[in-house]
């Protein structure tokens, strides 16, 4: 009996231990670290998401749901590690001898200290200190949430700001054409360079806040029509084509916001292990097709966009900046069920069964 006694002791401390390491890993490193509890969590409060929400489900309907998901998780994700360091207290106090009063004396020993509520108390000193530990531990959990989310809100904040003011050029659902179409009109195509930088500082933040908070990557815009990974998107895809299809000079500006885009999405992307491509070529495959392009030209050409001569030659230019990308943003579209829009959320790559996506 007394080594049992000493092994579920030994398992309740690797319990709280663990728990304790799957916070940290959550909260306090600031990189990309995968905490197996978590994703856990996540995983299955997204399959019952999944279920809820049914295989034919439309769109507004899936908008609606799992707008509550990712806080959802969060609070699941409390109460999980609540639970755990209240299982591995239980084991730990029956191991010390509190079970002799019965495994219900241990639970309570444990509820009590992880809570602070201070209703049941040890008798001898092992316990005392176990008593203690589970305290401060209950206390560092509830803390380190509690800074969480304000940083969390804080970053989904600046990075929704952006998203919603791509509207006004790109319109709803946005799109790469209504971005050049109105920009031109508005104020030239000429000096496009504050608009780039604007964009590489924000997929700069976008890959470091979704690596070190990746329960921001499933946290809905405001408006169910709008998308940080369909935003992403458009503004890549627009960079993609002034810098192989408009007649215009030679703009670094836009080819950095296009290698900070690419780069951000697929760390985002190996984060959740998406299917991405790493260091493709230019002449790889792409989910866009001649003849969608095509038809981007036509509409470029006849609302009097500058535009290269050589069609061919443009298509592939374009084609070999967004084979950089292609493949993650598709990917992250899937795994958020971002909102229609062209070229990215709408494309059809094979599809995994409903209840696993």
């Amino acid at each position: 009996m007394t080594a049992l006694r000493a092994a579920a002791a030994l398992l309740g401390a690797l319990t709280v231990g663990l728990t304790v390491g799957s916070a940290v890993r959550t909260v306090v490193v600031p990189r990309a670290l995968v905490a197996r509890i978590g994703r856990v969590v996540f995983l299955t409060v997204r399959m019952a998401f999944r279920l809820r929400i049914g295989p034919s489900a439309s769109y507004p309907r899936r908008d609606r749901v799992l707008a509550l998901y990712a806080p959802t998780a969060l609070l699941v994700l409390l109460a999980t590690w609540l639970v755990l360091v209240v299982a591995g207290g239980t084991a730990m106090f029956w191991g010390l001898g509190q079970g002799r009063r019965g495994l219900r004396a241990s639970f309570d020993m444990a509820g009590s200290s992880v809570l602070t509520l201070g209703f049941a108390r040890p008798s001898d000193l092992p316990s005392t200190v176990v008593a203690f530990g589970e305290a401060a531990t209950g206390l560092l959990l509830l803390a380190l949430l509690i800074t969480y989310l304000p940083s969390m809100y804080s970053a989904f904040s600046r990075r929704e700001a952006l998203v919603a003011s791509l509207e006004t050029p790109a319109g709803s659902p946005p799109s790469p054409v209504n971005f050049l179409v109105r920009l031109r009109r508005i104020r030239g195509l000429d000096d496009l360079v504050d608009t780039w930088k604007e964009w590489e500082r924000w997929f700069v933040e976008l890959q470091e806040t979704h690596v070190s908070f990746p329960a921001l990557v499933f946290f809905r815009s405001p408006l169910p029509e709008q998308s940080w990974v369909t935003a992403a998107g458009v503004v890549l895809d627009t960079a993609a084509l002034a810098a192989s299809t408009l007649d215009r000079p030679n703009d670094p500006a836009a080819q950095l916001m296009l290698r900070s885009g690419w780069l951000a999405l697929r760390r985002v992307a190996a984060y959740f292990r998406l299917a991405h491509a790493v260091d493709p070529n230019p002449t790889d495959p792409i989910s866009i097709t001649r003849e969608e392009y095509d038809e981007v030209y036509n509409r470029l050409r006849a609302e009097e966009v500058p535009l290269r001569s050589d069609r061919d030659q443009a298509w592939r230019d374009f084609a070999g900046w967004r084979v950089n990308y292609d493949q993650a943003l598709v990917e992250l579209a899937r795994l958020t069920t971002a909102p229609p829009a062209p070229w990215s959320s709408d494309r059809a790559y094979p599809r995994a069964p409903w209840w696993r996506s």
